[in-house]
Parts: C-alpha cells; structure tokens; sequence
C-alpha cells in the first residue's frame, strides 16, 4: 500500500473544537469596538486567520480603525474559555492513532495554545515535539501563506506532492495547496455551516469529511489513486 510521507493535520477546528469558542468571544469584542459582526459570520468568512489578520481585514472594509490593545485582550480572553471549555472534536482520537505516516500540526495558533488545548483532551503525546506555529517559524507569515507547511516538510523530510493535510478553513486549504500539498477538508466542528465542504472543495480540497470515521480509508484512496496516476 502506498503511504503518504507525512500527514499534517490543522488544530482549531480540526482536532480541537475550539473556532466557534474563539468566534464567540471575538465577536463580541470586535461589535463593543464598533463593528457588529456575529460569531457565525467571524466563523464562516475569517476562520483559519489570526485576530490581527482579522482585524486587519475588517478595519479595511469598515474603515473602522481598532485599537492593537484588543488584540492582546482577546488572546487573553480566548485563552481562558479555551482552558475551561475546549473539548476534542468526536473520534479525533482513533483517527489520528490510525495514521501510520510521520504526523504533525501546522497552525496559526500560538505552540502555548496548541499545548494546552492538547493535553486538555489528551492528544498532546500524539504530536509532541511536531507542533509548527506560524507564528513562531522564521517567516512568521501565517496561513494563508504555505510557509508553515513547507517548514514541516522540511523538518520531517517530506516531500510535499506526498503530504496530506486536514483542514478545515478556506484560507488553511488555500495555504496547503500552494505549498503544494494535498487536502483533505473537514467540516465536523461545532463552527461549520451550510456551504461549508462547497466553499473547501472550490478552494482546493480534493475531498471533505464530515466524520473522523471517514479519514483512514480516505487517506488509503487517495494515496491510492496518486500512486495509479
């Protein structure tokens, strides 16, 4: 059976349900600041960025300038629903103990968050010493860019025509595609919406699932079909 050299998996959202907790909270903070926007729509357009990419694009489109102070608030504010709240995302566990390749996180997040969101729900020792935040490469450009994904490759030797990744944001699909990697797309967190798998798929995905149930013999296809084409 042909394997992939690596299989790269998104955090938030991924392994974690954690978006629409952080969607929450900056939501309301973007709306005391001047600019209503709910949790819904802060998941569904801005899923996948930092809170500073999100403001960035919002104060573009508003012309509504915000103060940087809210970005340090929010991450404070995140943290701590996070750590009282997070839970792992339904079957995660088995589906990732079913991969057999080389695995690891690339994600926008902060290694700090990433940790503590882990061994929370446990899966900490599944990914220790593989965590990659965007934030912390020597770029630090954050997906969309593909930086984080090819620091990953790099660091594990893989070749990144035989890397899937899981993810389950437009812009995290659109930064694995131009790193030039495979994605399959997820949309099984509490953050999803309708045109969800739709808006993954046209953004590069060559498959989406709904159930970890679905990805050991997901992954098996493709790396079967990549290896027959």
């Amino acid at each position: 059976m042909p394997q992939p050299d690596l299989v790269i998996f998104d955090c938030d959202g991924v392994l974690v349900d954690s978006e629409i907790i952080a969607a929450r909270v900056e939501a309301e903070l973007i709306t005391l600041a001047g600019y209503e926007i709910s949790a819904e729509e802060i998941a569904e357009t801005y899923a996948g960025l930092t809170f500073k990419d999100i403001l960035l694009r919002i104060e573009d489109k508003s012309k509504i300038p915000f103060q940087a102070s809210l970005i340090d608030r929010a991450e404070e504010l995140v943290d701590r629903k996070l750590r009282s709240d997070v839970r792992a995302i339904e079957g995660v566990r088995e589906a990732v103990a079913s991969v057999t390749a080389q695995r690891c996180i690339c994600s926008n997040s902060r290694s700090e968050r990433i940790e503590f969101m882990l061994e929370k729900v446990h899966l900490l020792p599944f990914f220790a010493g593989r965590i990659f935040s965007a934030l912390e490469i020597p770029s630090k450009k954050t997906k969309p860019a593909p930086d984080v994904f090819l620091r990953a490759a790099e660091k594990l030797g893989a070749n990144p025509a035989n890397t899937f990744v899981i993810e389950d944001s437009v812009h995290g699909v659109a930064g694995a595609r131009a790193a030039g990697m495979r994605v399959i797309g997820f949309t099984g967190a509490s953050h999803s919406y309708p045109g969800h798998a739709d808006a993954l798929t046209e953004a590069g995905a060559e498959t989406v699932i709904r159930r970890w149930a679905e990805l050991k013999s997901v992954i098996a296809a493709l790396s079967e079909w990549s290896a027959d084409a």
